[in-house]
């Protein structure tokens, strides 16, 4: 019997969750929420009060818990899925060799803005976790389209072909396709990477800029995607996979992209508070895109558009003035 115990109550959380309950497979499943109110909700209820409130939690499957220490202590298997920026905020109270003998499953798509490390690189340098013991989680695959359990994909990443291949056996079910890969840090790049160009995507769209420039624009930024990968992490890879290509379309055009909401506001003339304050839910690209610029200003990739995003958002510089610009840079 696996023992899994999930870290996180967003909708991506939410959308694991029911995956994993679908899943004809037998395991245990523990459900970490910091919010002691919404356990009671979802008890009562059966459904998360904040995330993907149609899914059904059955809880003869799932177990819910607010405690932190006991959840991951009683299980073998760790799936994150806390956005970016709050991972460690979350895993602090922790002690050192929490995660001695786990297997730690990442569903985060971003960076840590403290360490600037993708999330592999965070519990292998400050939580001592071997690559072989990490795996991580990629698309192309809206939570939202989970909840309606419309046929989607999954790719799953470890160092550790056994482990990989574990894992994408119980993330599959009958509208879930899994594939493994070995280019775990290949992976978490380009999940963190898309975000920035969902929202330079978002950004074109609020300006009035039509479909011919986007497509101009996603295909830049599959481009800009290979050289970063290349640069800082040199192995083959073919970049137009479902986990890179794939994830990076969905997240530029997707309705259910709050990537792309989020640029569209900035586009229309939102300021990036505002806008950040209109969104119920966090848009992972606001972190990366400084995150990201940071990391580059050392590999030294040429990356027009994170630079483009970076300086509407960080800058302030008017979004029209900087798209203007970039046009001559991705031909």
């Amino acid at each position: 019997m696996r023992k899994i115990g999930i870290i996180g109550n967003g909708s991506w959380a939410t959308a694991l969750i029911k995956i994993l309950c679908d899943n004809p497979q037998g395991k245990s499943i523990t459900w970490w929420l910091r919010n002691s109110e919404d356990i009671s909700f979802i008890r009562e209820f059966g459904h998360n009060p904040r995330y993907l409130t149609d899914v059904n939690i059955d809880l003869d499957k799932v177990n819910l818990s607010d405690n932190i220490l006991e959840t991951v202590a009683q299980n073998d298997i760790i799936l994150i899925g806390v956005p970016s920026a709050f991972v460690h905020e979350v895993l602090k109270q922790l002690p050192e060799n929490a995660f001695e003998n786990k297997l730690i499953i990442s569903a985060v798509k971003g960076v840590n803005p403290d360490t600037h490390q993708i999330i592999s690189h965070y519990f292998e340098g400050s939580w001592s976790v071997p690559s072989d013991n990490i795996c991580a989680i990629s698309g192309p695959c809206h939570a939202e389209e989970v909840a309606m359990e419309k046929l989607s994909y999954l790719t799953i990443a470890s160092t550790k072909d056994s482990f990989a291949s574990d894992m994408a056996e119980i993330f599959s079910c009958h509208y879930i396709l899994c594939k493994t890969t070995e280019d775990i840090y290949g992976i978490e790049y380009a999940a963190v990477l898309k975000n920035v160009y969902a929202i330079a995507c978002g950004i074109c769209h609020g300006l009035g800029y039509g479909d011919n420039f986007q497509s101009v624009l996603v295909s830049a930024s599959s481009r800009e995607t290979e050289r970063f990968l290349e640069a800082g992490h040199q192995i083959h890879r073919d970049v137009k996979e479902n986990a890179y290509l794939g994830d990076l379309l969905v997240t530029a055009y997707s309705q259910f992209s709050r990537n792309r909401t989020f640029g569209n506001m900035l586009g229309k003339g939102y300021t990036v508070k505002s806008a950040q304050m209109e969104m119920n839910m966090i848009a992972e690209g606001f972190y990366a895109t400084k995150t990201m610029k940071e990391i580059n200003d050392n590999v030294q990739a040429d990356m027009p558009i994170l630079n483009a995003v970076y300086e509407i958002i960080y800058k302030h510089t008017p979004a029209r003035r900087v798209m203007k610009e970039l046009t001559s840079k991705i031909i």
